[in-house]
């Protein structure tokens, strides 16, 4: 297992706009907003026979929230061809979903205002449930056309194998 030390030099916590999305071993381009990770875990509720007037609690099922991707509309069609492996339109009965290779591993990364890797989370077996190709069009507006992918998943974990980075330092020449 891992050592971590600490940086006691930072005091702040990194920020959200710096990371990269990786699956099938590249990077996903233009990818601006990656949706939270969020688990949730059910309470039971319990009463034993001799304690009547009280209840336990303990844990149950634990679900995992679907995790949204967006990106600008680009000719590239990523997000596209794996919407597609969870179902197809107007192919032979029998091979509108790709069962072999439908879900995909995921490993999300987030960086510091230096560029350097920080944390890095892996996510498993994600499958596509929602795609949107183009948003609303609107001839009055000046925005830029998102696409969006919505993907369940099975669990994450942190990779404790990413150190926490040595941050750079540097001194201003004298004037």
């Amino acid at each position: 297992m891992a050592e971590f030390t600490v940086n006691a030099q930072r005091f702040d916590p990194y920020k959200n706009f710096k990371f990269r999305v990786k699956w099938d071993g590249r990077y996903v381009a233009g990818i601006s907003k990656v949706g939270a990770l969020k688990r949730t875990t059910e309470v039971v509720k319990h009463r034993e026979g001799g304690d009547p007037s009280s209840s336990r609690k303990s844990p149950g099922r634990t679900e995992y929230d679907a995790i949204m991707l967006e990106r600008g509309v680009t000719h590239d069609t990523e997000f596209e061809k794996w919407a597609n492996k969870v179902w197809q339109l107007n192919v032979l009965p029998g091979s509108e979903v790709s069962l072999k290779d439908f879900r995909k591993d995921l490993i999300l990364e987030v960086y510091n205002e230096a560029g350097q890797l920080a944390l890095a989370y892996k996510i498993y077996r994600c499958w596509v449930s929602e795609f949107q190709a183009l948003p609303d069009l609107d001839a009055n507006a000046n925005a830029v056309a998102i696409q969006h992918i919505k993907l369940e998943n099975e669990g994450w974990e942190r990779d404790i194998t990413v150190p926490e980075p040595t941050e750079p330092s540097f001194t201003v020449p004298a004037a």
